[in-house]
């Protein structure tokens, strides 16, 4: 691999790195305050994306530059559906197996008393909103239009070029990822959520609103879902199933370093990529091995966590 495909490849990994961040601050969040993994975290990704196509171009999208106006619908709408799916997920898939704090005062919300019930939940949620994509939206794949809007490419010199897209994609991804980051580690709000974290029945006792604050949780984990999918879908011909491969990545993401950590999500989000796109740049390897080896990186960290996968 030559000098400058190199560097090209570090540029486009980082920034689908960033996006990959994204979602796995989402996976984390839920993980700190509910001690579960949300498998349906990946469709709700395509689940926004495809949303925002519904609502603001109707069901056959053709990638066509956006106007102003329209690609913030599209951005706002996209966001705003994560965060929505992600609670109706909550609500209806994994809630009714997540014991009250009520009920388990002095420990956090675990999913002790039905781990099959969480995961069963988890799943089926997430084929459920595969299979209402899949009635407006039959084709495999779509083209979307670019909300950034940034056609292109930047010439660095020494034969170096990078996409345009790649560094606006990598800008947004760590302005937002580090911005929540930095809110839930030094705000008031963020030291409230680490107390339901850490003792909920202690929170609650304190007068602390722990389902509430569960339930802020996975409304962010779905914007920023929503988020990612804006700076994943329009760089290649994206379907409803790919939410399922897009969440596992976001969940390797979060499972690489310390599962718990918004730092270590964001920083494992951007090692995935720059491995994917390292991988897609080698002559020996290419396309074909991309998914195989991120997926095979994912069973050998769970197969390396003596204390399973939900162990921070």
């Amino acid at each position: 691999m030559s000098g400058p495909v190199a560097v090209q490849a570090l540029v486009t990994g980082l920034a689908a790195g960033a996006a990959y961040g994204l979602i796995a601050l989402g996976f984390t969040l839920v993980h700190r305050l509910t001690r579960v993994l949300a498998f349906a975290h990946g469709d709700i990704v395509t689940g926004a994306v495809f949303v925002a196509v519904l609502a603001v171009l109707g069901t056959m999208p053709v990638a066509a530059p956006f106007g102003l106006g329209a690609g913030l619908a599209f951005a706002a709408v996209a966001v705003a559906a994560g965060a929505l799916l992600s609670v109706a997920v909550y609500a209806f898939a994994l809630r009714p197996f997540l014991p009250r704090v009520s009920d388990v005062p002095g420990f956090l919300i675990r999913p002790s008393g039905d781990v099959l019930g969480w995961v069963a939940g988890g799943l089926a949620a997430g084929l459920a909103v595969r299979e209402l994509l899949g009635l407006p939206f039959a084709q495999q794949a779509y083209a979307l239009p670019d909300p950034l809007g940034a056609p292109g490419t930047i010439a660095l010199g020494g034969g170096i070029t990078v996409p345009v897209r790649a560094l606006e994609v990598l800008a947004v991804g760590l302005a937002v990822g580090v911005t929540v980051e930095r809110i839930l580690e030094v705000t008031g709000a963020g030291a409230v959520m680490r107390a339901v974290s850490d003792d909920a029945g202690a929170a609650a006792l304190l007068g602390i609103p722990t389902e509430r604050i569960v339930l802020v949780a996975f409304l962010l984990a779905g914007a920023l879902a929503g988020c990612a999918g804006l700076l994943i879908a329009p760089g290649a011909p994206i379907g409803p199933q790919d939410g399922v491969l897009l969440g596992l990545k976001g969940m390797t993401a979060a499972l690489l370093l310390r599962l718990g950590s918004l730092r270590h999500a964001l920083l494992g989000g951007l090692l995935v990529g720059v491995l994917e796109a390292f991988i897609l740049a080698s002559p020996a390897l290419g396309p074909t091995w991309a998914d195989v080896v991120v997926l095979a990186l994912l069973a050998l960290v769970a197969a390396l966590r003596p204390r399973g996968l939900l162990a921070t």
